[in-house]
């Protein structure tokens, strides 16, 4: 069955949503996931939240995320009667509104760690038991609110997120447990601060515990990573085969990776040094660009340094085909054929990064901001002017989908790990991709559909099996439904289904082909921008069954599908409409400013690889 879940929630545990007024914990975060309503900053003088929100429909599944750096520090920071409330670092750090503070930054930044002595003590011990304090009001929230019964109504997780900066880069990871057997503490920048160093605390403290713990990380939110996400130089691995241990430690270790959050998208990007092939749709919700308008006067800012000392060199404003999952997906091919392991066999999803504990509230109708007071109104969240937190650049997020046989933790996990998922960037669009060498032209006709392709090949996250002999190639049975949405919002019609193709060229280059596969490319579909309704024909399910007409059974390649929405007004036009003039920014009238979208979903990959 398909279940939809958000893996990337911040509450008032992490700074970065304290320090912008919001109060609501885990234990609200999960109300409002699962249909219940809480209150957001602003607050009253008698400190009662001034906004009521509740999602539209409730998830399936859960997990707070909240940062693992500055855990116990927060707890101290915020505290009156803490005994180091009064310190300039719990000031400048948890008490300046809306601001971010160079004290936290700096330390998410350097390649080298540290915590304030004055807060944490010169050992760390105090920071060390407010952290454990915390951490356990994230595993109990997850606890109180999982459903273990037969019913299976919700499932939760236990997780954190683990928050490098390191030199600029984003290296983001989401780490999400798969029961209640968990670390004493979370493993946070500050404890490891390498991507690998945490896959072998992992490894060590819970996998390796012998205490029935089990995890998996998530890479997230790769557009800001400068290249650095998917980098294949493997630091500190000597020689080949520590090289294939780090390969295979990472991709056992981070099965999956985040491709749409509030930050963009990180599929693909046009126009990138060492990519042949165009993609009209890697345009989508490109985040990244207007920070680098912002700080170069340029989208393009120019390539990453991948010279000598790189890897110690800030990575700010620069671009990478690294940087994107589509890259990671292609790279991985050439990685395997050297190595004989693909590092970046990852499966696709999407989640919020929501620091407003709105767990799945990406509605773009209704959408009321990720930051607290930070873009509290229409006002501040339509403004395009970098200067204001949670401005238009951003968006409301995505959901994970999963394909699992009940709403549990084991199934869910397992479908984690099997990487049978896709992401959405919102609409909870159902999408399914086989891939066999047998399928039937008819199949999509069949009322057996999925339990033939099953049996005849492989789900989204697999490997295609071995060629047989005399077959010609691949065929692969893509479909998908439209979202139905709800009685007062129906949800948009489908546009098309795109198999993408990713492989490497005999030149060395990333080569990448769009199929289309299904749908109507070419409607005439659009919005009333005075209304924001929809208009024109779509389609409420897809399906087709493809055969790659550019197969080499000699070249390793890579295969998933997108399924793209008829244009919809983006959340910006929703929220301009209620604006008077007086009130609206001038964003919402600059015709430069994208007023519709696309919503899509993107499958998990699979892969084919040559015989030996």
């Amino acid at each position: 069955m398909p279940l939809f879940g958000d893996l990337h929630v911040h509450t008032a545990l992490s700074n970065d949503a304290y320090s912008f007024g919001l109060r609501v914990g885990p234990d609200g975060a999960y109300r409002y996931a699962f249909g219940e309503p809480i209150g957001l900053p602003p607050h009253g003088p008698g400190g009662d939240a001034t906004r009521e929100v509740r999602i539209d429909r409730p998830l399936d599944f859960a997990a707070v995320t909240d940062h693992a750096e500055f855990l116990g520090e927060g707890v101290l920071c915020t505290d009156p009667d803490s005994e180091v409330y009064d310190t300039e670092f719990c000031a400048e750090a948890f008490r300046t509104a809306e601001g971010r503070p160079r004290a936290l930054l700096l330390r998410i930044f350097s390649p080298w760690s540290w915590r304030d002595s004055s807060v944490c003590g010169d050992d760390g011990a105090r920071c060390a038991r407010a952290a454990a304090g915390a951490w356990q009001e994230i595993v109990r929230a997850a606890e109180a609110w999982n459903d273990p019964a037969p019913a299976c109504a919700r499932t939760t997780f236990a997780a954190y997120e683990y928050s490098s900066h390191r030199l600029g880069s984003n290296l983001h990871r989401n780490v999400i447990f798969a029961g209640s057997a968990v670390p004493a503490l979370p493993t946070s920048y500050l404890e490891a601060n390498r991507e690998w160093k945490l896959w072998e605390a992992l490894d060590r403290d819970c996998i390796g515990a012998g205490t029935g713990c089990d995890a998996l990380a998530i890479p997230h939110n790769s557009n800001l990573s400068g290249g650095r996400m998917f980098k294949v130089d493997y630091p500190g691995a000597w020689g080949l085969e520590s090289k294939r241990a780090r390969a295979a430690l990472r991709v056992r270790m981070e099965p999956i990776v985040e491709i749409m959050q509030h930050k963009g998208d990180s599929e693909c990007r046009e126009g990138l040094p060492g990519v042949v092939g165009s993609d009209e749709l890697c345009g989508f919700e490109k985040f990244e660009s207007e920070m680098f308008v912002e700080r170069t006067g340029s989208a393009d800012p120019g390539e990453c340094y991948e010279g000598p000392l790189a890897d110690w060199l800030p990575h700010l404003t620069c671009l990478s085909r690294q940087s994107y999952v589509r890259g990671a997906l292609i790279e991985g091919l050439r990685q395997e054929a050297e190595l004989g392991v693909n590092p970046f066999k990852v499966g696709l999803m999407a989640s919020t990064d929501t620091h407003n504990a709105l767990a799945g509230g990406v509605d773009e109708r209704t959408y009321p901001g990720h930051l607290g007071n930070g873009d509290a109104t229409a006002e501040r969240r339509t403004t395009w002017d970098g200067a204001v937190p949670g401005n238009a650049r951003n968006n409301p997020g995505g959901l994970i989908g999963v394909w699992a046989e009940e709403n549990s933790r084991a199934s869910i996990f397992a479908a984690m790990r099997r990487r049978e998922v896709f992401g959405t960037s919102g609409p909870r669009i159902v999408p399914r991709f086989f891939g066999g060498w047998v399928y039937r032209d008819d199949l999509c006709d069949d009322p057996g559909l999925v339990r033939r392709a099953y049996d005849r090949g492989l789900p989204m996250g697999s490997d295609l099996p071995p060629r047989p002999a005399g077959a010609g190639a691949p065929v692969f049975l893509a479909t998908a439904l439209a979202d139905p949405g709800t009685p007062d919002a129906p949800g948009g019609l489908l546009q098309r289904i795109q198999v993408i193709k990713g492989w490497i060229g005999e030149d060395g280059a990333h080569h990448q082909r769009v199929f289309e596969v299904a749908g109507t490319p070419g409607s005439a579909a659009d919005v009333d921008l005075e209304t924001c309704r929809p208009r024109g024909p779509g389609h409420a399910r897809l399906c087709s069954i493809w055969r790659d007409p550019e197969f080499d059974p000699e070249v390793r390649a890579v295969y998933y599908a997108r399924v793209v929405e008829n244009p919809s007004c983006r959340y910006t036009a929703w929220q301009c409409l209620s604006l008077r003039d007086g009130r609206r920014p001038g964003g919402c009238d600059d015709p430069a400013r994208a007023k519709l979208i696309q919503e899509r979903a993107w499958t998990s990959p699979i892969w084919y690889t040559p015989p030996d």
